[in-house]
Formats: structure tokens, sequence, C-alpha cells
């Protein structure tokens, strides 16, 4: 988890019920801290874990080894690729560099 910044210099208001402001202020109480604290390190944990959690791809067995399969099969390349790989093994020495026309920038 992140720690808490010493010089706090934004601020984040929002509205609350009673019922959840008592039960945060029990819930900070019960942690020793205050209840700027305790909310501060509750936020930036579940924005951590919501993150995370994102960022995560769980696969089941069978998806896996689908996935898995799918990046070892040989690939067809298409036009752009086949253009692309053209270019390179016809521009010969190093440093020349084919334009949009064709013309390398030492043939101009």
């Amino acid at each position: 988890m992140s720690v808490l910044p010493n010089q706090p210099s934004s601020r984040l208001d929002f509205r609350i019920s009673p019922e959840h402001k008592a039960l945060i202020e029990r819930a900070a109480s019960a942690q020793g801290q205050t209840v700027s604290n305790f909310a501060i390190a509750s936020l930036l944990k579940a924005a951590e874990e919501a993150i995370h959690s994102e960022m995560q791809r769980v696969l089941s067995a069978r998806d896996g080894r689908r996935f898995l399969a799918m990046l070892d099969a040989a690939g067809t390349p298409n036009a752009a690729l086949r253009a692309a790989a053209a270019l390179h093994t016809t521009a010969g020495d190093a440093g020349a560099r084919r334009t949009s026309k064709g013309r390398s920038r030492r043939e101009r």
C-alpha cells in the first residue's frame, strides 16, 4: 500500500450518511487512527486493488491452453508486414531509408 504523504496538497470532499460516518469513526477508533488517516488509507488500498484487478486477466485452463497455442501458431503476414519486410531487405546497407515514394534518401 502507498505511504501517506507528509504534506497533503489536494482535497477530496464527499457527503455520507450519518450512519456511514458513525461506522467509519468507530472503525478508525478501533484502529487507533484519525478518521482522515483511516479514510485515506482505506481509499488508497481500495484504489490499488481496483487498478490491480483491472490489469489482471485470469483465464481458465482451457482458455490458457488456447491462448498459448495461438501464440505458438505461425501467423500469416499481412500486406503491410510483407511490404515492410521488403523495404527492410531491399534497403541494402545501413542508413538507406526509403521514403513514401519508394526512393532511398541517398537516391534523391
